[in-house]
């Protein structure tokens, strides 16, 4: 049982034994989650994965094995589950009115009225599509999915399809980027190795061999002498946009951040949205419920930091220019302000784009978030990231 489930999550690269799946099929055996997809979700989280590291990958495992789930339907639920008459009433309060209520009791009872309960929730599958008053699917509505309108509020869709949404009315989840990706390439490390500055601190473990000769020749016997390790004391502060129409762009940003977890020794890393606002996050499964101030970000790190943006820059203008204008949220700043806020603390600062260079005079945000940065902005390319190293050092 959950064998494949089981090999799925070794092909995504989550190192789970044999015992931790048989602690898996224990706690469903012992009846730990019943019909309830979240809590099998967590209870195979909890038992499968020992690292954090491997959360994503499991999240990615999870969904290939159990994709299509979601498309079971209402009425096959109805009918394979006895749902309780208490339940039901309390829907029934919920989706009729008192005069629909009324008429079916009139008509048959309670029974009457939980027989058209049921085929009123298997009706809600319907939908409006086309034309340009409703909020639906397909049309040139301002409210809505699946349609085109060049400032419009996104509306239960499940992605970008336009990039044109002022706003997005759905709590989205995105995933956190993984920093043990195999490059491709090494060349995003040759250039991220332009971004040092050597120090030496700590024990001193390391063979010191032209002082060691140097005082053996002095005192006439052998006079080992040591030192601390050099090592790279740069300090970097990463800033990643995910999420949107960065989602094109999953696999070279985990690359560069792959690279430099591995390349820079005191690296500090922050999720954000588009454009920085007044709150950045560590943990995307977290970005609504643990939110770090920017502004305790700007007091914690102080100016001996580089700064680094990553993000395509790529949004309704209004997201940089007006209070209120964030694709989620509400914020009470623009964007600029918090981006300016942040050049003014680290004044050793860059923005990496991975959108291609050539398309850059074609999105206005683009243009915008470039005057902010004073051009400080270089397209991921090995050239790019260079040009950009050379620029923090």
């Amino acid at each position: 049982m959950f064998l494949r489930f089981f090999e799925t999550l070794r092909a995504h690269g989550v190192p789970v034994s044999l015992r931790e799946h048989l602690a898996f099929l224990d706690g469903m055996a012992a009846g730990l989650v019943t019909y309830d997809v979240d809590g099998f979700y967590y209870l195979a989280r909890c038992a499968l994965v020992k690292d954090e590291r491997h959360v994503d990958r499991f999240d990615r495992a999870f969904a290939a094995t159990f994709s299509g789930l979601e498309q079971v339907s209402l009425q096959q639920v109805l009918e394979a589950m006895d749902l309780p008459a208490d339940w039901l009433e309390k829907q029934a309060e919920k989706h009729l009115t008192p005069e629909e209520r009324a008429e079916i009791e009139a008509l048959g009872g309670f029974d009457k009225l939980m027989e058209t309960l049921r085929q009123r929730l298997a009706e809600q599958q319907g939908r409006h599509q086309g034309g340009s008053k409703w909020i639906g699917t397909a049309g040139t509505s301002p409210f809505g999915a699946y349609g085109y309108n060049p400032e419009g509020v996104r509306i239960g869709q499940d992605e970008s399809r336009h990039r044109r949404a002022v706003k997005v009315w759905d709590k989205r989840e995105f995933r956190n980027l993984d920093d043990g990706v195999e490059l491709g390439t090494r060349n995003i490390k040759v250039a991220l190795k332009r971004l040092r500055a050597w120090a030496r601190d700590g024990a001193a473990e390391e063979l010191d061999l032209d002082d060691t000769i140097r005082s053996t020749a002095k005192a006439g016997y052998l006079d080992v002498r040591t030192r601390p390790e050099r090592r790279n004391a740069v300090k970097v502060l990463l800033f990643l946009d995910v999420g949107g129409s960065m989602d094109d762009h999953v696999k070279v940003v985990e690359e560069l951040f792959s690279a430099a977890r591995a390349e820079i020794r005191h690296l500090e890393h922050f999720y954000f949205h588009n454009c920085l606002y007044e709150g950045v996050w560590r943990d995307n499964r977290r970005r609504w419920d643990a939110v770090t101030p920017t502004r305790e970000v700007l007091n914690t790190y102080g100016p001996d930091y580089r700064c680094i943006f990553v993000g395509d820059a790529s949004m309704s203008p209004y997201e940089i220019a007006y209070p209120g204008g964030a694709n989620e949220h509400w914020n009470e700043e623009a964007g600029q302000v918090w981006l300016q806020r942040a050049r003014e603390q680290w004044a050793s600062n860059l923005w990496i784009n991975p959108t291609p260079e050539a398309h850059w005079r074609h999105t206005h945000s683009i243009r915008m978030i470039r005057e902010i940065f004073e051009d400080r902005m270089v397209p991921m390319t090995l050239e790019g990231l260079s040009a950009g190293m050379r620029m923090l050092t």
